[in-house]
């Protein structure tokens, strides 16, 4: 059985990161674009979750192929939760993450230590061939740093603060990023659950 994973994104920062950490399932994994799918998806879930099975159901219908969809963003204690599922959106989608960033670090100005804690949260909705559908979250704990940092990642990565590292997730590796990340977690939780539908499918 020929397969390929369709990842529902446009976001190429987030496709490297899809290809490195599902590389030992062996199969293509595409993007929307790459694989001719041009769908308008309106997230208008109320959760990640929510947001993640809307674009993957829709996705799926229009390819039929092993589909994922993730929502994922940032959720600061501080700001009731924001930016959270309009972390993309929040202040406006054409609004640049360095004017994001800052305005984050504006909110929190006087909190200290875990008055600044945040968290990353990403869900995976997957959709297979055969209509079967499956779930995973994953999430990683940190703080709202005081100044940007990092040349790496992207979005929101400069301010998000690893305080038993003393880094934001903009300064570690790739792999380093992959190996605790939000998506990375929700993705490897994944992984063994497209394994076993494809020995059950081959």
């Amino acid at each position: 059985m020929s397969c390929k994973i369709i990842f529902a994104t446009g976001n190429e920062g987030k496709m490297k990161e899809v290809r490195e950490i599902l590389a030992d399932l062996g199969l293509p994994v595409l993007s929307m674009k790459e694989a001719g799918i041009h769908v308008d998806v309106d997230e208008n879930g109320t959760t990640f979750m929510e947001n993640a099975r809307i674009k993957a159901a829709a996705v799926h219908a229009a390819c039929g192929e092993i589909v994922l969809a993730d929502d994922s963003g940032l959720v600061v204690d501080a700001m009731d939760g924001a930016p959270g599922v309009y972390s993309a959106r929040w202040m406006g989608e054409d609004t640049s993450y360095e004017i994001k960033n800052q305005a984050i670090i504006d909110r929190l100005e006087g909190l200290q230590g875990h008055e600044r804690s945040a968290r990353f949260v990403c869900s995976i909705a997957a959709v297979f061939p055969d209509g079967a559908k499956a779930e995973t979250e994953g999430a990683v704990e940190g703080e709202i740093a005081f100044h940007p940092a990092g040349e790496g990642g992207f979005g929101y990565d400069p301010i998000f603060l690893l305080p038993e590292r003393g880094v934001t997730t903009a300064e570690l590796t790739a792999e380093e990023k992959n190996a605790i990340s939000h998506r990375g977690r929700a993705l490897r939780k994944m992984e063994p659950i497209i394994r076993t539908w494809l020995e059950e499918h081959a």
